[in-house]
C-alpha cells in the first residue's frame, strides 16, 4: 500500500487525515514511526513557510509524500498575534495556561465587538518529483474575557464562534472536526488532489 506521512508525533491529529487518505488508497505513518528523524526546526516568519520547511525537509529526507500543517490563533486587534507564535507566545512551548493567560493580558480593555479572530491552519502536501501543494483553511471568532469549556487544547476555551453559540472548548470533538480550520483545508486539500496526483 502506498504511504503518506503526516509530520506529527499526534495521532489524534493524524486520525483527521486518515479518512481522505484511506479513500486515496494511502496508508498513514505520523513521526512515531520514523523515531530516528530529527526535530524539524521550524524557522519561517509565515504558517506557510514552515507548513513547507517541514514537508520538502522530511519529504528529502525519507523519499515520502509527507503532509505538514502549520496552525494557529491570529488576532485582528493585536495585528495577527500570536500567529506563527501560538503555541510559545508565552515563550514555553505548550503551555497553554500561559499562553492563554498573555492573549487576555494583551487584550485586557479591549471591547469583545473589537476582539475578532480567526484559527488558522495551513497545509503543505510535498512528494518526491512533484509540485508542492499548498492549501489554507480559517475559521472566524470572537475571544472572550474568559475561557468556557474543558474540551480541545490551546485557545479553544477562549475562542467563541458566534454561528454556534459556543467556544470551541465545549464542543465536543465530532463538532469541533466538522467546523475546524484543519477541517476547512483538509476540504480544500480533497477538492485539489485528483489534478496534483495526476500532474507530474
Amino acid at each position: 500500500m502506498k504511504e503518506v506521512l503526516i509530520a506529527t508525533n499526534n495521532p489524534g491529529k493524524a486520525r483527521e487525515f486518515e479518512a481522505l487518505f484511506h479513500s486515496k488508497g494511502y496508508d498513514i505513518k505520523t513521526l512515531k514511526d520514523f523515531p530516528e528523524v530529527p526535530e524539524i526546526a521550524e524557522t519561517g516568519t509565515t504558517f506557510r513557510e514552515n507548513a513547507l520547511i517541514k514537508a520538502s525537509t522530511l519529504s528529502k529526507i525519507l523519499n515520502k509524500m509527507v503532509l505538514a500543517d502549520d496552525s494557529g490563533l491570529k488576532v485582528e486587534a493585536l495585528n495577527g498575534e500570536p500567529g506563527v507564535y501560538s503555541a510559545r507566545y508565552a515563550g514555553l512551548q505548550k503551555d497553554d495556561q500561559a499562553n492563554n493567560d498573555k492573549l487576555l493580558r494583551n487584550l485586557k480593555g479591549i471591547p469583545l465587538t473589537q476582539r475578532t479572530a480567526h484559527f488558522h491552519c495551513t497545509l503543505a502536501l510535498v512528494a518526491p518529483g512533484k509540485e508542492d501543494l499548498v492549501v489554507f483553511g480559517e475559521v472566524p471568532g470572537v475571544i472572550l474575557e474568559e475561557p468556557r469549556g474543558k474540551n480541545g487544547f490551546g485557545y479553544d476555551p477562549l475562542f467563541y464562534v458566534p454561528e454556534l453559540g459556543q467556544t470551541m472548548g465545549e464542543m465536543s470533538q465530532e463538532e469541533k472536526n466538522k467546523i475546524s480550520h484543519r477541517a476547512a483545508a483538509l476540504q480544500k486539500l480533497e477538492e485539489q488532489w485528483e489534478d496534483w496526483i495526476k500532474n507530474e
